[in-house]
């Protein structure tokens, strides 16, 4: 079965649909994903996005995400990302996205690694809201046509650019020729035993770029997340977000002692977990919400609190077993600031691509924003193209 499209957009997380908000409306869009269209992992962030709040923030914003990923993100990259946070953020408010105000104005979280608060969040549900009012963006627009429980399974080469892709829809095969290809299709934590990520997620991009020598970067660069909730049963892990150690959740060993700043890097807590759990021969650590007020617990993180009650744990009362798990990718197809791959009409965003944001290790709520600045810029570059077609 053969498709003709404009553009085809490889996964419906913020990324993608991003990109497909911000092309020409004239364009035909077709969109494919591998489960259904909210089984991204967007869906899945809890704790927020951050946002440059003025311009007095921006050295120590800059310096944060700088120092998390240990010096080695790409300088030109953070610029941009945080230079262009504001618009980011004023286009989700347009899309309806609703974040939690203080006194009719924008309320700011801190995270782990940030010097000070500067994250907006929707209780710690903040990628459904998000996710959840683009999708429904995207679906009023007629010249978008998603495609769920499509797999792509390589693309299209001629000539050295990408002229679309091939995909399989249940024992249908798809051949989807595009002007333009962009690879939206998330991380790899369907390749770990203990991920927070969906199962579904495999990095196929990956493996499909390799398979054509599209250059790629860091592929060793994986962000384990200190704190899951621990569970034995299978199946992917529920994270407990970064935003309550944040606002004060402590960690403590099996004798009830704290050993770690909690509000480290998460490499670092990562490293001090592992160890922790070596020395007492156990399988998780203990986390403690009592510092935070129980008012707090309940309007900033409902979610976190119904599912820990849910597996037996009321976190108003007790402390809740972690542990760490694989939750993010740094590395990826490389791209170049316009989110360009090494292959003409090729374009990766989200966390598939690697654009040197996030050096080797990203920074707490800096993959929404990510995502969201180099997808608008990807669709900002084949609008670029198109006008001089």
């Amino acid at each position: 079965m053969k498709i003709e499209t404009d553009i085809v957009i490889v996964g419906t997380g913020v990324s993608g649909l991003f990109a497909a908000l911000n092309l020409p409306k004239d364009k035909r869009i077709t969109m494919i994903t591998k489960s259904d269209a909210e089984s991204s992992d967007s869906f899945l962030a809890q704790g927020g996005i951050c946002v440059l709040r003025d311009e007095e923030d921006y050295d120590s914003y800059f310096e944060d995400t700088m120092k998390a990923g240990h010096y080695e993100n790409r300088k030109e990259s953070v610029d941009i990302m945080i230079r262009s946070s504001r618009e980011v953020i004023d286009d989700l408010i347009s899309f309806g996205v609703e974040f939690e105000k203080q006194d009719g104005k924008l309320a700011y979280t801190r995270e782990g690694a940030h010097s000070k608060p500067r994250i907006l969040y929707h209780e710690d549900i903040t990628g459904k809201e998000i996710t959840s009012k683009l999708l429904a963006a995207v679906r009023k627009y007629p010249n978008v046509e998603i495609r769920e429980f499509t797999e792509m399974t390589d693309l299209i080469e001629e000539n050295g650019r990408c002229a679309g892709i091939t995909a399989r829809c249940e024992d249908k095969e798809l051949e989807i020729r595009a002007d333009f290809t962009v690879f939206a299709s998330g991380g790899i934590g369907g390749q770990y035993k203990h991920s927070t990520n969906y199962p579904h997620l495999t990095g196929d991009a990956l493996t499909v770029a390799k398979k054509h020598g599209i250059r790629l970067e860091h592929l060793d660069y994986v962000q384990i997340h200190p704190t899951t909730l621990y569970s034995e049963k299978p199946g992917r892990r529920f994270l407990i977000s970064e935003s309550v150690r944040g606002e004060g959740a402590l960690l403590y060993n099996k004798n009830r002692e704290r050993f770690v700043d909690e509000l480290l890097p998460r490499d670092v807590v990562t490293k001090a977990i592992n160890k922790q759990m070596e020395l007492d021969g156990t399988d998780h650590v203990w986390l403690s919400l009592e510092p935070i007020p129980k008012e707090t617990i309940l309007s900033h993180f409902p979610n976190i609190c119904q599912r820990c009650l849910e597996e037996g744990y009321d976190v108003t009362k007790e402390w809740i077993p972690v542990v760490p798990a694989q939750h993010y990718f740094m590395g990826g197809i490389w791209v170049d600031s316009e989110s360009r791959t090494t292959m003409d009409c090729l374009y990766a965003v989200g966390e598939t691509s690697c654009n040197g944001v996030h050096g080797a290790n990203r920074l707490a709520s800096n993959s929404l924003l990510e995502s969201l600045v180099f997808a608008k810029r990807a669709a900002g570059d084949m609008k670029q193209k198109m006008g001089e077609q």
